[in-house]
C-alpha cells in the first residue's frame, strides 16, 4: 500500500537499524517451559514468525522470582531461563528480525502463592491494589486468578538490590544475543507504583515529590544503562493509565518529567503506551506532542492504532514508530499485510494465557491463506 510509505522506512533505533516502524509490542501469553519458568522451543517459533516486524518487544519477563504475578510467564535470572531466551533470539535474528526482552517486576501485583517461602509481595508502600488480578496455581494445582496480597513496604537496601537486579536482568539479556532491553516501567507494576501518588506513601527519598517518586525508575534506567550501554536501553511508561490501580491524579506531570530525564540520559527509544487499551481516557493530541517534545529520540506509541493513523502518526512527526498487540498475535506477517492491504485474521481472545500452539502458532500468512484460498487481498 504505497499510502503507508512512512511505516516502511528504515530506522536507527540506538545502534541497531530496523527495517520498519511497524513494532511487535509486548503481550504476555504465559506459555514458558515448567518447572522454571524457562523460555520453549515453541515460544521460539512464535516470536520467529513475527520477526517482519521492525522490532519485537517480548512479553513481560520477571528479573526475579520475587517480580513474577502470574503463573508460565517466563523470567531472566537463571542460567536455563538465559540458554532458553538465547535460543529465541537465534530463531528471530535467523528470521531477519530484531528483538528487544521487557524486564518486568509486577511488586504488589503478586500473590504469596507465587512468592519464595509464601511471602507477601512487596511495594513502595504496604496498600494492597484494588480491581486487581493475579494468576496462581491453587495448592490443588488448579489454575485460578485471585486478588493481589497486601505487600509490604520495601527498605532502602531491598531497592537497591532489586536495582542491581535489573542491571544483572540486563547483561543476561545481552548474553542472550538480545539487541536491546525496554524497561517496563508501565501498567501498575514496580516501578509505575514508585510513580504513582496514590500507591507511594513513602516519607523516605523515594517518595513525596515528583522528583523522589521518579528517582527508583531513573536509578534502574541508570543502572541498566551503566550494565549494557544507554543505546541498548528503551522505557515504557502508562501516562493517564488506571491498569493495576493506578491513579490519573498527577500522572502527566509525571511522566513527562520522566521523559524529560530519559531524553538527557540518550537511551534509544521510549515506548508510550495509551491508556484506552484498560479502559482509560485516552491521550489528546496534545499531549502526545508534548512527549515528543520532552524526548529527542525514537519515540513510540502503542494501543488501537490502524494501519492508517499509524502512517498519518509518524508522518505529523509526533512519531517515530506505533506498536501493535493484538493485531500481532493472529497475524504474524502484519507489515506484509499491511503492505498489501490484506484482511486482517481475528485473535481469539480465549487463547491468549496458556495452552500450546492454538492461537499461539497456528495462525496463517497472507500467502497461506492465498494457497489455502481462505484469504482475501484487498
Amino acid at each position: 500500500m504505497n499510502a503507508l510509505k512512512h511505516l516502511f522506512k528504515p530506522l536507527v533505533v540506538g545502534e541497531i537499524t530496523v527495517v520498519n516502524r511497524i513494532w511487535m509490542a509486548p503481550m504476555t501469553r504465559c506459555r514458558a517451559g515448567q518447572p522454571g519458568d524457562v523460555p520453549t522451543e515453541l515460544m521460539a517459533k512464535y516470536y520467529a514468525q513475527r520477526a517482519s516486524a521492525g522490532l519485537i518487544i517480548t512479553e513481560a519477563t520477571q528479573i526475579s522470582k520475587e517480580g513474577q504475578g502470574y503463573i508460565w510467564t517466563p523470567g531472566i535470572y537463571t542460567d536455563a531461563q538465559e540458554e532458553g531466551w538465547r535460543r529465541v533470539v537465534e530463531a528471530v535474528h535467523q528470521a531477519g528480525g530484531k528483538i528487544a526482552l521487557q524486564l518486568w517486576h509486577v511488586g504488589r501485583i503478586s500473590h504469596h502463592l507465587l512468592q519464595e517461602g509464601g511471602k507477601p509481595p512487596v511495594a513502595p508502600s504496604p496498600i494492597q491494589a484494588k480491581n486487581s488480578k493475579c494468576f496462581v496455581l491453587l495448592p490443588d494445582g488448579t489454575p485460578a486468578q485471585v486478588d493481589p496480597d497486601v505487600p509490604r513496604e520495601l527498605s532502602i537496601p531491598e531497592i537497591h538490590r532489586i536495582i542491581g537486579e535489573y542491571a544483572a536482568a540486563a547483561k543476561r539479556a545481552m548474553r542472550a544475543g538480545f539487541d536491546l532491553v525496554e524497561i517496563h516501567c508501565a501498567n501498575g507494576y514496580l516501578p509505575n507504583q514508585f510513580l504513582d501518588i496514590r500507591a507511594n506513601q513513602r516519607k523516605d527519598q523515594y517518595g513525596g515529590s515528583l522528583q523522589n517518586r521518579a528517582r527508583f525508575v531513573l536509578e534502574v534506567v541508570d543502572a541498566v544503562c551503566e550494565a549494557i550501554g544507554n543505546k541498548r536501553v528503551g522505557v515504557r511508561l502508562s501516562p493517564k493509565g488506571i491498569f493495576c490501580d493506578m491513579t490519573v491524579e498527577g500522572s502527566m506531570e509525571t511522566n513527562l518529567y520522566v521523559a524529560s530525564e530519559l531524553g538527557k540520559r540518550s537511551i534509544a527509544y521510549l515506548h508510550i503506551v495509551e491508556p484506552d487499551w484498560a479502559e482509560g481516557q485516552p491521550l489528546t493530541d496534545e499531549e502526545r506532542k508534548a512527549f515528543r517534545e520532552s524526548f529527542p529520540n525514537v519515540l513510540v506509541f502503542c494501543s488501537g492504532y490502524t494501519a492508517e493513523r499509524a502512517e498519518s502518526t509518524i508522518a505529523s512527526g509526533i512519531a517515530d514508530a506505533i506498536a501493535f498487540g493484538r493485531l500481532f498475535i493472529a497475524n504474524p506477517d502484519l507489515p506484509e499485510r499491511f503492505r498489501r492491504g490484506a484482511l486482517l485474521n481475528v485473535p481469539d481472545p480465549s487463547t491468549f494465557y496458556g495452552g500450546e500452539e492454538k492461537g499461539y502458532t497456528d495462525y496463517p500468512t497472507i500467502d497461506e491463506q492465498n494457497r489455502r484460498g481462505d484469504g482475501t487481498v484487498l
